[in-house]
């Protein structure tokens, strides 16, 4: 089955979507190794693993294509992208929709902030006007290929005019065609529960852990009516806190015995990124060229 269709088969099964956050290739690995059925990569954890900087739009399509490329090649599961807003007017999403599907993604999504952008749980954030993003969606819809890719709206709303004004912006972005619907940082559980029953559409919850929303558990936002939730940003956090730790003793220590137990060894890490499978796959590969070779070997000689 495509990774496009089976994460739309996801999407619309009745049990919540996990889609845990990836930092990186090998997080992604990892993710897909812990047994995880889709996940995700959004540009606050792809700004601060390729340029080390903040989430406020300092990436451009380019960048994130080829990310989104590598990603993809580095799994089997599906891949929920970021893709800010759009990079442009509609001519721009366009072109965004045509890169990020062959990079190989499952699903796209589209902001409504004015660019440049800032993180969905960070301060100042500004809106453009509700007709600019349909015009948007409009041309994400009309340049994908395939038809199963799913196009999710996401809202910043809230922040600027309220939770209203948010959730009336979400059914207009669903009638536009919108696949996926996400209320970017409600306050409260209240919040989060009327985002559910008052959009008749699948809603996608946002885990930022520090962030605006209240961080629930993926049971308990299963039983308010949402389709899929993502943690985008615990992988970054996790990585940032465990390197600082290890840099620091590795610093006082002049050795990295103090975070032994905090480390993969050798093999096991290579074992991890499928050194071994691909050792066998280069020994079949030169069994099939000395068959071939033998083979040829065996008519070139004379009668």
């Amino acid at each position: 089955m495509r990774r496009t269709a089976r994460f739309r088969q996801l999407i619309e099964a009745p049990q919540i979507l996990l889609l845990p956050g990836a930092h990186d290739a090998l997080s992604l690995k990892l993710a897909e190794r812990a047994g995880f059925q889709a996940a995700t990569c959004g540009g606050y954890s792809a700004t601060a693993s390729l340029i080390g900087q903040p989430d406020v739009g300092q990436l451009g399509m380019n960048e994130m294509a080829e990310m989104y490329a590598r990603l993809c090649d580095s799994t089997e599961i599906p891949l929920l992208a970021d893709a800010d807003t759009g990079y442009g007017g509609p001519t721009n999403v366009a072109r965004m929709m045509r890169a990020y599907e062959r990079a190989g993604v499952a699903a796209v999504f589209i902001e409504d902030q004015v660019s440049p952008k800032r993180c969905g749980h960070m301060d100042g954030k500004r809106v453009i006007p509700a007709n600019e993003m349909v015009e948007k969606l409009k041309a994400a819809l009309d340049a994908r290929v395939d038809g199963a890719l799913i196009v999710m709206a996401r809202t910043d709303a809230r922040a600027v005019d309220g939770l209203d004004a948010a959730i009336e912006r979400a059914e207009l972005f669903r009638e536009a065609g919108a696949d996926l619907l996400f209320v970017e940082a409600p306050l409260t559980i209240e919040e989060l529960r009327r985002v559910c029953s008052e959009i008749a559409a699948p809603c996608l919850a946002n885990n930022v852990e520090g962030g605006k929303t209240p961080v629930l558990p993926a049971k308990t936002l299963e039983e308010m009516g949402f389709a899929a939730v993502t943690w985008p940003v615990a992988a970054t956090y996790a990585i940032a806190h465990v390197l600082g730790e290890l840099y620091a003793a590795l610093k006082r220590d002049g050795t990295t015995t103090a975070m032994a137990n905090r480390m993969l060894d050798f093999e096991t890490f290579n074992e991890l990124i499928g050194l071994s499978a691909l050792r066998a796959r280069e020994t079949e590969w030169q069994n099939e060229a000395q068959d071939l070779l033998e083979g040829f070997g065996e008519q070139a000689e004379p009668d």
